[in-house]
């Protein structure tokens, strides 16, 4: 299982995967934005289905973690290595 921290902007004009930075921690987190609107969930449900989707898993593969009511997300995704995810992730890139 792999760990995946998420920086979401909600609220964007397309669903997008804008490359990774590093937080104030140190840690790499890849920044995401979504059309989807930060109300009663739906931006955390969208980024679940997008991420799955992205990196072709079924849904069930990725959870929210922690961080449902911050930017700063951590999602947690079965299947795969922190090597594969993020193998996936460079080959994915992009808007859809």
């Amino acid at each position: 299982m792999a760990d995946l921290f998420v920086r979401l902007q909600p609220g964007a004009k397309l669903d997008r995967i804008d490359g990774w930075e590093a937080d104030a921690e140190g840690r790499e987190v890849l920044r995401i934005r979504l059309r989807a609107r930060p109300v009663e969930g739906e931006a955390n449900a969208a980024l679940v289905r997008y991420v799955a989707e992205v990196l072709g898993l079924p849904r069930s593969a990725v959870t929210l973690a922690r961080g449902d009511r911050s930017r700063l997300k951590r999602l947690s995704v079965e299947g795969l290595d922190n090597d594969g995810l993020r193998r996936r992730l460079g080959e994915a890139g992009g808007e859809r």
